[in-house]
């Protein structure tokens, strides 16, 4: 990936412009994946979609999990426009919730929710927060942390990396039990005997706190 991908000014020249997008996946074989932990939640569970951006997979979430309140969070204010859009077009209104949020940062959220999510998601969006460095991994994942439900609650992310949470600091394996979800096929094969390639879902759950 390009370094300025961990750039907001990147992302505000692109957005002005790009309407959709999917990263390494599309939407309905993401929620696939996500479905079965999804539906078990408790109504009203708050689950965060970081990055947004102008993936059509909050659609979905709105479409199958309505009882859920979901989140998404870009730190690009255009791509919450974009996604407003989507679900005005798709349902009418807007139910959904959309923040301004760098994911380095800690969580603008009220006392009443830190600790209280139940699902934290991102597509890619760690690919991109890598381009800035293992700082900014860590920061993300930090501030994950701190808003997760410490027993129930788990953030799935998916990436192109197969390492993606290796690396020098020992820090987010401090944090999470970290796990490989499922593998996702990057598409047909053009001949049969070319390798098979993969993206990784991982599932990262919240180890007892405090962890300071």
């Amino acid at each position: 990936m390009p370094a300025d991908f961990e750039k907001v000014e990147y992302w505000r020249k692109r957005f002005a412009k790009e309407q959709s997008f999917e990263w390494l996946t599309s939407s309905s074989a993401f929620f696939a994946i996500l479905e079965p932990l999804l539906t078990p939640l408790p109504p009203d569970s708050t689950v965060l979609h970081l990055g947004s951006g102008t993936s059509d997979l909050h659609v979905y979430f709105r479409r199958h999990c309505p009882q859920l309140q979901i989140i998404n969070m870009d730190y690009e204010p255009l791509a919450l426009e974009r996604g407003r859009g989507m679900e005005r077009n798709e349902f009418g209104n807007i139910e959904m919730g959309y923040q301004v949020q760098d994911v380095t940062l800690p969580f603008e959220m009220g006392v009443e929710q830190r600790g209280k999510v139940r699902m934290v998601i991102d597509k890619s969006t760690v690919d991109a927060v890598s381009c800035g460095g293992d700082e900014n991994v860590i920061r993300m994942a930090e501030a994950i942390y701190d808003v997760l439900d410490k027993e129930a609650g788990v953030w799935v992310s998916l990436s192109f990396s197969d390492s993606r949470f290796e690396m020098d600091s020992k820090r987010v394996q401090e944090l999470f039990e970290v796990s490989v979800l499922t593998k996702v096929a990057t598409g047909p094969k053009r001949l049969e005997s070319d390798p098979d390639i993969w993206h990784w879902c991982w599932l990262l759950r919240p180890k007892a706190g405090p962890i300071s």
